[in-house]
């Protein structure tokens, strides 16, 4: 085993458990958590998240999570169980490329949200969650994921501005950003509480919005030539500023917090490119956290100069995503083994880690490989760090 290599976080589900995702992903007349629609549900996720830390122990994980199999999505999941929430059936929903034909793509309808009050983080439901968790693993060492708060809040941003030309909904809490941004700040603050007073030591926040930023983002409409740059810079330094509340909120208390950034990971498919280089003086530079999970398994993600921001930040580990988890087949040692070697030029070796660029199931669905081949990229994984790091 080496403590060098990471998991991102998300495993593929059983099919026990996609039975039910498969269910509620269909409906917006239900409530959450999930378990209070549909029955039999709550003791099938609980068996699974049994099931998926032994695994991950088993294969020697050193940081273990519930595989995420408490979501549906990556993100929705934590925003559904805020107080002042209610989710419904969205029209449309993402488009994800083709990993091999850029110009095709494939729509995932998601199940969207409105806020139709204040909100709250107190009482989430992932509280329960993680005491599961914890009462799994024993004394290894634990982690839960959920998105930033910036990206919740980027995502509201632009459905508002979409909406700017329609009547206000009339169910709606929120229409002024800097009301919605101080309340979800302060609800996040509440589940932080909750979250370390029943043990959390580390809280793992997933961020897909950077790369909206990146200059040379082809898919991004921040990049047009209708668009104003001053006003992009603003709102990517009001995502900055909200992050590091929260997170300075979550130093205080006494938490690690981390961030994994990502390009989209839908049915071995991705959302959009955009290289770090071009965002690194912003999101990777001035965001307070501890430890950055990144996305090197192709070229859309840039040269590894990006790194070079990290060099005055001692404190800061950083977790190299040079391992693909799109594919079925194990990835090229030689290819990983020389970027980590590039990498340790730039940063010590002490502050670096491996993992795959995201997790195996960022949705419900999953990546096109199967449980088997998931574990043998993993096991990889642990052979390579083991390789270039050592004990």
């Amino acid at each position: 085993m080496s403590e060098k290599f990471q998991i991102v976080g998300s495993l593929l589900r059983p099919k026990g458990l996609l039975d039910y995702k498969n269910q509620i992903q269909v409906r917006d007349d239900i409530t959450y958590p999930f378990y209070e629609d549909f029955e039999g549900y709550q003791a099938t996720e609980t068996q699974a998240i049994q099931e998926v830390i032994k695994k991950q122990i088993d294969h020697h994980i050193s940081i273990v999570s519930d595989g995420e199999f408490s979501k549906s999505l990556w993100h929705l999941d934590f925003v559904w169980g805020l107080k002042g929430v209610r989710r419904f059936l969205a029209t449309q929903g993402y488009l994800f490329r083709d990993t091999d034909a850029a110009q095709d793509y494939e729509t995932r309808r998601d199940i969207g949200l409105t806020f139709t009050e204040k909100l709250s983080g107190k009482n989430h439901h992932f509280i329960e969650i993680y005491k599961a968790i914890l009462a799994n693993a024993g004394d290894h060492t634990t982690k839960l994921c959920i998105p930033s708060p910036s990206h919740i809040f980027g995502e509201w941003s632009f459905t508002q501005e979409a909406k700017a030309t329609q009547e206000k909904d009339p169910e709606a809490y929120y229409h002024d950003a800097s009301d919605f941004k101080a309340d979800l700040a302060a609800a996040y603050k509440e589940f932080l509480s909750e979250y370390f007073a029943v043990g959390g030591k580390i809280i793992q926040f997933d961020d897909c919005l950077w790369e909206r930023f990146s200059a040379d983002n082809p898919h991004s409409t921040l990049n047009d030539e209708a668009s104003d740059q001053e006003k992009n810079e603003a709102l990517a330094q009001r995502f900055i500023d909200l992050n590091n509340d929260v997170i300075d909120y979550g130093h205080s208390i006494g938490l690690a917090v981390w961030t994994h950034n990502c390009r989209g990971n839908y049915d071995s498919r991705y959302l959009s490119g955009g290289s770090y280089e071009t965002i690194a003086n912003l999101f990777l530079k001035q965001q307070h956290y501890d430890r950055f999970f990144l996305e090197w398994d192709d070229e859309r993600a840039g040269n590894l100069s990006a790194l070079e921001v990290f060099r005055d930040r001692p404190e800061t580990e950083v977790v190299l995503g040079f391992l693909s988890s799109k594919t079925a087949t194990l990835d090229d040692e030689v290819r990983v083994i020389a970027l980590l070697e590039q990498a340790s030029q730039i940063i010590p070796k002490e502050r670096l880690y491996l993992s795959h660029q995201c997790g195996f199931a960022s949705c419900d669905s999953g990546n096109e490989l199967s449980e088997s081949q998931q574990w043998a990229k993993i096991d990889q994984g642990q052979a390579l760090a083991l390789a270039f790091f050592g004990e």
